[in-house]
């Protein structure tokens, strides 16, 4: 099939580069003229052909809106539009109601693979309207891993990103729990080799994970750490998790506390925000700020 991709960064360049290895036609647009196969959204529209799927990976907000809005002047009933970026879901039902109005679909996709995923492919959530979802179907199985799991149609638009709050939620806690770990062990003096301490968990244990391999690889590179400032940017899908957890009255005090904690990172040169920096590297290609 033919897909329009607005947004050609970390991710968005990527997942071009895999989808047109499934065999799919993709038409780019970035406002970096050195990444983009058309110079305007007006021009990537005209190259499609109807129905148009046009997938946006823009930075949630201001962003999104405008790209959303734009869009919506351009397609034409019977076209879908499909927000694959970290947008939150009460956006999503806005963008839904607005394009909707012209007889556009809405898709919202929830991704997860980071700077991985071109290799590994990329867990998709995805909400909206059956009929919407089957206009892009072969570009979630070009995207998604080989095998059975890594896509979901979670339910109705805005359930999409909603799961992806909440696995990037987990995450975080997931994250404090290595991170604390790690500090611990390199407090005592009874314990000479955390990395391999570390390593040694990669088989056999109950807490093996891909972030723990990937913990692994940052120490690695710097088995304690010491080129990285203990510093933490949180993105919004944690907060929106705790906040969505307020809101229903769900008890989250894991993902709360980790959430606190990178508040902590930058009031002090935290010793587990350290690694928490480390491991959003490795896995999403994040800035870590440096001694």
């Amino acid at each position: 099939m033919e897909l329009g991709l607005v947004g050609l960064g970390k991710m968005g360049g990527n997942m071009r580069e895999r989808i047109r290895r499934a065999g799919h036609t993709v038409i780019g647009y970035d406002r970096n003229p050195d990444l983009a196969d058309v110079h305007s959204l007006g021009e990537l529209v005209d190259r499609l052909k109807g129905p148009r799927v046009v997938w946006v990976m823009v930075p949630a907000g201001a962003a999104t809106q405008s790209t959303v809005d734009e869009l919506g002047e351009l397609l034409e009933p019977g076209d879908v539009v499909v927000d694959g970026g970290n947008s939150r879901w009460t956006d999503d039902e806005k963008h839904a109601e607005e394009l909707g109005a012209k007889g556009i679909g809405f898709v919202d996709a929830g991704v997860s693979g980071g700077v991985w995923g071109l290799k590994n492919g990329y867990a998709l959530m995805v909400g909206g309207d059956p009929e919407n979802i089957a206009k892009v179907q072969p570009v979630f199985d070009a995207l998604k891993p080989e095998g059975e799991f890594g896509f979901v149609h979670a339910g109705k638009v805005g359930a999409g990103h909603f799961s992806k709050m909440v696995h990037n939620g987990i995450e975080y806690a997931m994250m404090q729990a290595y991170a604390e770990g790690w500090e611990l062990l390199e407090k005592v003096h009874s314990v000479t080799d955390v990395r391999e301490v570390f390593r040694s968990w990669q088989e056999g244990t109950v807490i093996r994970s891909w972030l723990l391999d990937l913990a692994v690889n940052a120490l690695d590179s710097d088995e304690h750490l010491d080129k990285l400032k203990g510093y933490a940017e949180d993105s919004g899908e944690g907060r929106w998790t705790v906040e969505a957890a307020i809101d229903n009255a769900v008890p989250l005090p894991a993902i709360t506390a980790s959430l606190f904690a990178r508040f902590a990172s930058r009031q002090e040169d935290s010793p587990q925000m350290k690694m928490v920096a480390a491991l959003r590297n490795q896995f999403g290609g994040h800035a870590v700020e440096t001694k």
